[in-house]
């Protein structure tokens, strides 16, 4: 997927005013929260719960290597094969070798924003092999053209008018005037469609919330059967996930899984929760004949030890993304590339280089939503800082924002200067707002008085209140 997040402020400005977009949005801010809070409410252990997943996960990247060789033991020991893929180019290449080698003309797909992260879906179809998302979601935006925009529902950011007008655009060798008012008609007629396509694809694809160091089992988590059907259905089931999903025990999986599904949907469990060791066995009802696990690492050790570690907790929930004041407003395209939101604004520039994603880590107003609502409490609001460090330091911002932090150093680490020029400035902004109180322009601060006034300070500083008080 060719990144455009050093275009982010284009991609707000087109963001800003698709009235589609915004209207499609509106369900983030208000579904994906209520629905959250009313599943914490009803489990009062799960600060708890938020405080071992954590754990759990600092003890897992402490001993990575060591559990990611006890899953590949294991997946053996169940007739499995792990594939190891330093880049995305290389896990492309060992995914198109297996389906290959099957001499697969379909393949279906389960939802992986891993794949995505890879491009396997261009890839194969470059190769003549066809990608069918099966995920209600995913198989929309795939017959639009588009990526997700969301880590757990990729098609939120349209309308039912517009998936609508897509499955007319699409099906054509339907009746033209059925009905497609309801969610349930459209969902029937993507059953439809795609229940021949589970039958005779060669090869399966999913990706996975965990992998099961000792019992060498990958989980995944849906709420429509399709990865069930996309892994059990086909000769050949390809697994595709990122180092960092590994955990201990089917114990550990559990305590996760009791945090994830709450944090993502409001679910105390999503509807499929499936868990798959090795290849189908003498006496099994289903299955595929071979199992294979292609893990990826394409950065992410390089960020063991260091200030973004902790970035490798996340479970793919999205609960950040849902309680962003950012995101409910531009949308997950906007972030250019596969990760959005918050959590995006990290992963992006960790995965691509903070050269390639210098606007994403200033796209956030530090309010903290993000990290009060992580089930493994990632500290989103300081790896954002830390990258705005690290671009600063690089000379990777922009002149006039340079100096204004200059500026604002200078004043910062003089107190008494500091006090001077605020309290001046603050008098000279109210003699010049009069009577009117308030700015409709002012230089350096078009941003904000292009959509709205800027009041203009009232009564005596912070600091000669406090003084005052003291």
């Amino acid at each position: 997927m060719q990144s455009t997040s050093h275009l982010f402020k284009d991609n707000v400005a087109r963001a800003l005013v698709d009235p589609n977009l915004q209207q499609a949005l509106v369900h983030v801010r208000t579904k994906f929260i209520d629905k959250r809070q009313d599943a914490i409410n009803a489990l009062p252990e799960f600060e708890a719960l938020r405080d071992a997943a954590r754990d759990l996960k600092n003890h897992v990247l402490s001993r990575l290597d060591q559990y990611l060789v006890q899953f590949e033991e294991n997946v053996a020991r169940h007739g499995g094969q792990v594939h190891w893929a330093q880049t995305p180019a290389e896990a492309r290449q060992t995914i198109l070798e297996i389906c290959r080698r099957a001499n697969a003309r379909t393949v279906t797909k389960g939802k992986t924003m891993v794949g995505e992260e890879i491009g396997i879906n261009d890839h194969l179809a470059a190769n003549g092999i066809e990608p069918i998302e099966t995920d209600l979601g995913e198989y929309i935006i795939q017959l639009r053209g588009e990526t997700p925009s969301h880590v757990i529902a990729p098609a939120v950011h349209l309308t039912k008018a517009q998936v609508e007008e897509t499955f007319r655009k699409v099906h054509t060798e339907l009746d033209p005037a059925r009905n497609l008012e309801e969610p349930e008609t459209l969902l029937n007629e993507a059953r439809h469609r795609l229940r021949g396509r589970f039958i005779v694809a060669d090869v399966g694809i999913t990706g996975a919330n965990f992998l099961i160091a000792d019992s060498g089992t990958t989980t995944i988590v849906t709420n429509e059967g399709n990865g069930d059907l996309t892994q059990t259905l086909p000769r050949i089931h390809i697994v595709l996930a990122g180092i960092e999903k590994i955990v201990p025990s089917i114990k550990d999986a559990g305590l996760l899984l009791r945090v994830l599904a709450r944090s993502a949907t409001g679910q105390e469990m999503s509807a499929y929760t499936t868990f798959s060791t090795g290849p189908r066995r003498p006496g099994d009802l289903d299955g595929p004949d071979e199992f294979h696990v292609v893990l990826l690492d394409n950065g992410r050790s390089k960020l063991l030890g260091t200030e973004f570690e902790e970035m490798l907790r996340c479970i793919r929930c999205g609960a950040c993304l849902n309680h962003c004041p950012i995101y409910h407003a531009v949308g997950g395209h906007a972030y250019g590339w596969v990760y959005a939101g918050p959590i995006g604004a990290i992963t992006t520039p960790a995965l691509i280089g903070i050269e390639n994603a210098t606007p994403l880590p200033e796209a956030s107003s530090l309010c903290g939503r993000c990290e009060s609502v992580c089930p493994v409490r990632i500290p989103i609001p300081k790896m954002l800082r830390h990258w705005r460090e690290e671009a600063f330091e690089r000379r990777l911002t922009g002149t006039c924002a340079r100096w204004a932090l200059a500026l604002w150093a200078a004043l910062a680490t003089r107190p008494a200067l500091y006090r001077l020029a605020t309290g001046v400035g603050a008098r000279v902004l109210r003699l010049l707002a009069g009577r009117r109180g308030r700015f409709a322009t002012l230089p350096f601060a078009s941003a904000w008085t292009k959509h709205r006034d800027l009041p203009a300070p009232q009564g005596r500083t912070f600091m000669a209140q406090y003084r005052s008080r003291k």
